[in-house]
């Protein structure tokens, strides 16, 4: 799969690119018009009330929709002229995390998270090395012989995104993936998902419902010494490398940083962050 050639289309420095991508569902637009980037590296919080079009933007950076009009690009591929051979090798790219964890009931903690690596054929060996690294990650060695019916909530998510990171994606994407959580486990989410950011400088949307958890993470870096998140006030040469963006009845009303977010004075956005 070579890249499309169009020096119009910056594919070195961008992890995705939506161009005027629509799509309607029985006569409805969900998505009208909607265009934006994802800069390598870059994690941007996709916010919006439900219906809103943010879980269908997920479902077209992995060509599982296609959109009606406009292009999409992801690491450098136009995905709206592949072929679904073509899109099940870069599907191997990107790692998703979905709300409910989406775990296989009947596999335990370490046969969930080595799945795709089997898929793969991958050397035993080479996959258990592989699983307790990316449980380690998550801080989840202790339960890989549970099954999910044995983990909480929080738990699982916890191996949903052991799951999403084990194959090194250059792309993650997250559904939601506080959602149902209580606060404090939302935070242990939110930090792994930081440091995710910061530590492999993996490229992600994370759409969310909840506010907080993009205001925590634009304001906030992995500290590995610690290893625990630490607020980045004071320290104004680190960059937070993290975006917002809010879709209203299918158009992108707002892209830009937590503290442009902060000022806006369009009414439907000011409602929706108080």
């Amino acid at each position: 799969m070579d890249p499309r050639d169009d020096r119009s289309v910056d594919t070195v420095h961008k992890a995705i690119i939506f161009e005027d991508v629509s799509i309607s569902f029985e006569g409805a637009a969900v998505l009208d018009g909607v265009s934006f980037e994802l800069r390598r590296g870059e994690t941007k919080v996709i916010l919006g009330v439900a219906g809103s079009g943010k879980s269908t933007i997920l479902k077209l950076c992995l060509g599982l929709l296609k959109p009606d009009r406009g292009h999409i690009y992801v690491l450098g591929h136009d995905i709206t002229t592949m072929t679904e051979e073509e899109l099940f090798d870069l599907r191997s790219k990107v790692g998703i995390v979905f709300q409910e964890s989406a775990l296989f009931d009947s596999l335990n903690v370490r046969d969930n998270v080595a799945f795709r690596l089997m898929e793969e054929h991958l050397p035993s060996d080479e996959v258990e090395k592989r699983v307790r690294e990316a449980l380690s990650f998550v801080e989840m060695e202790e339960a890989i012989e549970k099954l999910p019916s044995e983990l909480s909530g929080g738990m699982r998510r916890r191996v949903g995104i052991a799951r999403a990171i084990i194959t090194h994606p250059e792309v993650l994407l997250y559904d939601s993936p506080t959602g149902g959580l209580d606060p404090i486990t939302s935070t242990t989410i939110i930090e792994l998902i930081m440091k995710q950011r910061d530590v492999y400088k993996t490229s992600a949307l994370l759409v969310s419902h909840r506010l907080q958890d993009g205001f925590v993470l634009a304001s906030h870096y992995y500290d590995p010494a610690s290893k625990h998140m630490k607020p980045s006030d004071g320290m104004p040469s680190r960059e937070i490398q993290t975006s917002f963006m809010v879709l209203n009845e299918g158009k992108a009303i707002f892209a830009g940083t937590a503290h442009e977010l902060g000022k806006v004075e369009d009414p439907y956005i000011k409602e929706y962050i108080s």
